[in-house]
């Protein structure tokens, strides 16, 4: 199973005069990775138009560099910015913010989706306030592209919504199936729920009901059941379905143990001269596994379940990292993600507007870069 490749526009224009509205000043490098982002993003999305949105007078000479990402957008003007270690709730009264004006350019129907590398949690916080939920959903979710020893995965919530009901753990295999036919091209995608055991006994009374749900319902076929840690890593399932906070622990815990191994190797590799010739053996193999979980390919985690598609890069991401999260929202956009989730939704009789949840405005966790 690999990462299906990016399908060309088709009927961008038709919908919107932009795909994409772009927070220019969102980051710990912005606008320059943005821009440089976008420059790489601009030959495999030459027909995409794109509202880049941040202070003007430093766009305009900065775009100079960057002539590929020139052609795609127009800018438009924001004063002000949203601090990476600004709180949530503070976030949200800044008013003409580069990331709460592509937000209203979604609301309005201006753009189709959002790409910020700024705050998480101030993010999360306007996309629930501007761009709101679809009819249907409660909680909308973090989702992301994960790598496994049979290929990629989808992963959620990685960090949105703490605690989780029964109808979440539904409502986000519902958004993860559909996330997966887009990002991994799947036609079938199968679901996990992750839990302590694979057993029908184990786990609390959420993920039973979820499960009980889940067998019941259109989706039955590709509900694999209960699935536990390693099965994440072994891409038991194409979908792995928890909560956000097992989900962020997971994920981070990944990362950890990817970091450790590679440290570990170095260790051994330079212990001695012996050590340090078997490098030079085998690291043409060490450089196709480094490619292959290059976290910069795995950038670009989308809130899934909002009235428009809002990715968030991580704010330390590279050029290359950001154009990837480019990828991640132009596929959610030219493969109709909502669309999908809306079908399912009524095809498990669950598309009437979900009860009111208020906003949280806790920080969400940064996702993987």
């Amino acid at each position: 199973m690999t990462k299906a490749p990016v399908t060309p526009e088709r009927d961008i224009a038709a919908s919107g005069p932009y795909a994409l509205a772009v927070d220019a000043m969102g980051g710990d490098r912005a606008p320059d990775i943005v821009l440089a982002g976008l420059d790489l993003a601009a030959d495999r999305h030459p027909k995409a138009r794109i509202l880049l949105i941040g202070d003007e007078s430093l766009l305009k000479p900065a775009l100079e560099k960057y002539p590929k990402a020139a052609r795609l957008c127009d800018i438009r003007h924001s004063a002000a910015s949203i601090p990476m270690d600004m709180k949530p709730t503070a976030a949200l009264r800044v008013r003409g913010s580069s990331m709460r004006m592509a937000m209203e350019a979604v609301a309005a129907g201006e753009a189709q989706g959002v790409v910020s590398a700024g705050n998480s949690g101030a993010m999360l916080a306007l996309a629930k306030i501007i761009v709101k939920a679809l009819p249907g959903i409660s909680r909308p979710a973090m989702i992301a592209v994960e790598p496994s020893a049979r290929g990629d995965i989808v992963m959620l919530d990685l960090g949105a919504n703490i605690a989780c009901d029964a109808r979440n753990l539904v409502e986000f295999a519902i958004m993860g199936e559909a996330f997966a036919q887009a990002a991994l091209g799947l036609p079938s995608p199968t679901i996990g729920l992750l839990n302590v055991g694979s057993e029908e006994l184990k786990g609390d009374d959420r993920l039973r009901q979820a499960s009980e749900r889940l067998r019941a319902s259109p989706l039955a076929p590709q509900f694999h059941g209960f699935v536990e840690g390693h099965d994440i890593t072994a891409g038991t399932t194409d979908v792995v379905v928890t909560d956000g906070f097992t989900g962020n622990v997971a994920l981070k815990t990944g990362e950890g143990a990817l970091k450790l191994a590679f440290s570990l190797l170095r260790r051994v590799f330079e212990t001695n001269l012996l050590t340090r010739l078997g490098y030079l053996l085998v690291k043409p193999g060490l450089e196709r596994m480094r490619e292959w979980i290059d976290p910069r390919r795995y950038n670009g985690a989308l809130f899934v379940g909002l009235n428009g598609i809002v990715v968030k890069s991580h704010g330390g991401a590279d050029g290359e990292g950001f154009a990837a999260a480019v990828d991640v929202a132009m596929d959610a956009v030219t493969h109709h993600l909502n669309d999908k989730i809306r079908d399912r939704l009524e095809q498990l009789g669950m598309g009437a507007p979900a009860p009111v949840v208020p906003v949280s405005v806790k920080a969400a966790p940064e996702p993987v870069s």
